[in-house]
């Protein structure tokens, strides 16, 4: 087999997973219920972040909270200040893009 395959979780209940971790990128997969959210951050690359399922609420930096539901990709550039949550009734699930990997990312 050429080809590497990589499995996610297909859950209602909030999850955070590597799925892939290698010299080329990172991606991981997360579901987030109402009011929960990630630990506040700055990106560690350039970020993209592909929503699945749901409304993210996302602040960056000093601006104010932007909204981003299913069919949204929002791309975060590295060094930023990043608040993600979600406030909705749905269940959020999106995938996080990091290319590249944060290991091997020299800045500019």
């Amino acid at each position: 087999m050429i080809e590497k395959t990589y499995n996610f979780s297909k859950t209602d209940t909030k999850i955070v997973e590597r799925l892939v971790d290698d010299d080329n990128l990172n991606i991981n997969h997360m579901v987030l219920t109402k009011g929960t959210g990630m630990p506040e951050h700055y990106s560690n690359s350039n970020v993209y972040m592909i929503i699945v399922r749901g409304t993210m609420t996302l602040k960056l930096d000093e601006q104010e909270p932007q909204k981003y539901s299913q069919g949204h990709i929002a791309n975060i550039p590295f060094g930023i200040k990043m608040n993600i949550n979600n406030f909705d009734e749905e269940v959020l699930e999106f995938f996080v893009v990091k290319a590249p990997n944060p290991k091997n990312y020299r800045g500019e």
